[in-house]
C-alpha cells in the first residue's frame, strides 16, 4: 500500500518511527554534522527565497513580498548565523562543583545532549519564520523533527514538501500539510518535545493531547499586548512606531500593539497624526504593500468586531480614503476606534487585524490595574525616558517579553529567549534558550578512584559517627 493511502496517523506513526530509529542510531550529532544541517537550511531559504515569498502571498490573497522579506527570510537566514556562531560553545559540557566533604577527586559535569524528535505545529501569520527559526535551535541541538503547517498555508506545505527532501532526509525532517484532522493526530505523537504557536484555545488542546504521552511542551500563544504612551515620551515618534508596528501583516502578529493607552489629553493629537501617518505610507487600500486578511473566516470575525463596537457607541476612524473594507480582496481599512466599552468585543478579544483601540488615562496605576485584571499578554510596550516609570511597569505587570520605547523588537533580537507567561504560552527558544528548550541538560557525576563511602557501609560504628558528625556541622 501507498503510504499515502495509509490513514493519516499511521502515515504519522510511521514517519516518528522511523525518525527514532535513526535518533537511536546516531543520537548525537558532532558539531561539524549540526553546523552542516544548519548551512543546508540557510541554503534552501536562499535557493527558495523568490517561490516562498509567492506561496505565502498566495495563501494570504495578498501578502506583501517586502512583509515576506523583511519579517521572515531575512531573520531565519540571519538567525542560523547567530546559532553557527555560539554552537561549540552551547554544545561544551559545563563543569559544575563537587561537595569536597564528602567526595574527595570527583567530578561533576551537565552535557547537553539531543533529545530525539521534537514536533513543530506551525501558525499560518509567519509560516517561514515560524517553522526556520525554531528548525535551527532544534537541528542545533543535535534532534529531527517533524512539522505540521497550517490549513491556511496550503500553498507554502506543498512547496515544502515537494523541495525539502532535496535537501534532508524523511528520517531527518519532514513536513506535514493540514488535509483534515492531520493536526489533532500530530499533536496526540509521542514526541520528545512539542512546540506550538498559536491560539490560546487551541493550545490547550495541543497541552491536553500531548498531556497523555507526558510529552513537554513550548506554547508560544498571544495575547492583548498594550502599548502604554507616558506624557514625556513625543507623541509624534510614538505613533510612528505604534501604526508601523499595528499595520505590518495588516497586524496579524501575536506580538503586534493591541491597543494602545494614551494620556486623556492626547488622543485627538494622536488621531490627527494617525491620519498623516499611513497615508504617507499606503496610498490606498488596494497597494500590494498592504496585506490580507487571511482568511473569510477571520475577516468576517474583524468586521463583526467593528460593528460590535459601533453598535455600543464607539466611534471608528478610518485612515486611508475609501470604503471601511474590501470583501473581494479581504482588506481592511485601517480603523483607529475610541470609547469602546470594556465589555466590547475588541476589548476582550485579541484583535489580529488593522485595528487599533485607543484607551485614555489620567494616573498610570488605572492602566497597571486594568492590564493585570486580564491574562498576561505576550508582550507590553512602554513608551517612555522616564526610567523609575518604566521600571515601575517592569516590576508591576508581567508579560512574556518586553520592548521598550518601540514595539515588537524584542522578537527579532536572536540573543534573546522568546516566549510568553501565563496565558500567553510557556517556555521559550531564540537565544541560548532555544538550544537549552530542545536539549536534554544531563547531570553526570564521575565517582573518584577512592571514596570514602567505602567506611559508611554497615555495620555502623563509631567511625561512621564520626564521620557523620564532621559532614553534618
Amino acid at each position: 500500500m501507498n503510504p499515502i493511502d495509509l490513514p493519516v496517523m499511521a502515515q504519522l506513526q510511521s514517519a516518528l518511527d522511523s525518525q527514532r530509529a535513526a535518533y537511536f542510531a546516531h543520537p548525537v550529532p558532532s558539531y561539524d554534522e549540526r553546523k552542516a544541517d544548519l548551512r543546508t537550511l540557510q541554503r534552501f531559504i536562499r535557493e527558495n527565497k523568490a517561490a516562498l515569498c509567492e506561496a505565502i502571498s498566495a495563501d494570504y490573497g495578498n501578502r506583501s513580498k517586502h512583509e515576506t522579506l523583511l519579517a521572515e527570510i531575512f531573520p531565519a537566514i540571519d538567525g542560523i548565523d547567530h546559532v553557527i556562531k555560539h554552537l561549540r560553545k552551547w554544545m561544551k559540557p559545563q563543569r559544575r562543583s563537587v561537595d569536597l566533604r564528602n567526595f574527595f577527586g570527583a567530578r561533576n559535569k551537565v552535557i547537553p545532549q539531543p533529545l530525539g524528535v521534537v514536533g513543530v505545529i506551525v501558525p499560518w501569520n509567519f509560516p517561514v519564520n515560524l517553522t526556520m527559526v525554531p528548525l535551527s535551535y532544534i537541528l542545533a541541538a543535535g534532534n529531527r523533527s517533524m512539522v505540521k503547517m497550517s490549513e491556511n498555508s496550503r500553498h507554502l506545505a506543498r512547496l515544502l514538501i515537494e523541495k525539502m527532501p532535496n535537501y534532508f532526509p524523511p528520517e531527518k525532517l519532514q513536513f506535514f500539510d493540514e488535509t483534515g484532522g492531520v493536526g489533532i493526530e500530530f499533536s496526540k505523537l509521542p514526541f520528545d518535545h512539542l512546540l506550538f504557536t498559536g491560539s490560546g484555545q487551541t493550545g490547550r488542546s495541543v497541552m491536553a493531547a500531548a498531556a497523555q504521552n507526558l510529552c513537554p511542551v513550548t506554547l508560544e500563544l498571544g495575547g492583548k499586548a498594550p502599548a502604554i504612551v507616558l506624557d514625556d515620551f513625543p507623541l509624534r515618534k510614538a505613533a510612528e512606531r505604534i501604526l508601523y508596528v499595528k499595520l505590518l501583516n495588516a497586524g496579524q502578529i501575536c506580538t503586534t500593539v493591541d491597543h494602545a493607552w494614551l494620556p486623556e489629553d492626547k488622543i485627538n493629537e494622536f488621531v490627527q497624526m494617525a491620519k498623516e501617518i499611513v497615508p504617507a505610507r499606503y496610498a490606498n487600500m488596494a497597494t500590494v504593500d498592504y496585506t490580507s486578511i487571511i482568511d473569510q473566516r477571520a475577516f468576517e470575525r474583524l468586521i463583526h468586531a467593528l460593528d460590535d463596537a459601533r453598535e455600543r457607541g464607539a466611534t471608528l476612524i478610518n485612515l486611508l480614503p475609501g470604503a471601511p473594507y474590501d470583501a473581494a480582496t479581504r482588506k481592511i481599512n485601517p480603523t483607529i476606534v475610541l470609547n469602546a466599552p470594556q465589555d466590547s468585543i475588541l476589548l476582550q478579544r485579541e484583535i489580529f487585524g488593522p485595528i487599533l483601540p485607543l484607551r485614555g488615562f489620567t494616573q498610570l496605576d488605572t492602566v497597571v490595574t486594568q492590564i493585570n485584571a486580564g491574562p498576561r499578554p505576550l508582550a507590553i510596550y512602554p513608551f517612555s525616558y522616564n526610567s523609575s516609570k518604566v521600571q515601575m511597569l517592569l516590576d508591576r505587570v508581567m508579560s512574556g517579553g518586553v520592548s521598550v520605547n518601540d514595539a515588537l523588537f524584542h522578537v527579532a533580537q536572536h540573543d534573546l529567549p522568546f516566549g510568553g507567561v501565563g496565558g500567553s504560552g510557556m517556555g521559550h527558544y531564540h537565544g541560548h534558550e532555544g538550544f537549552i528548550t530542545f536539549s536534554k541538560l544531563r547531570p553526570v557525576f564521575y565517582q573518584a578512584r577512592f571514596s570514602a563511602l567505602k567506611f559508611m557501609a554497615p555495620p555502623y560504628g563509631k567511625f561512621a559517627d564520626r564521620m557523620l558528625a564532621f559532614m553534618a556541622k
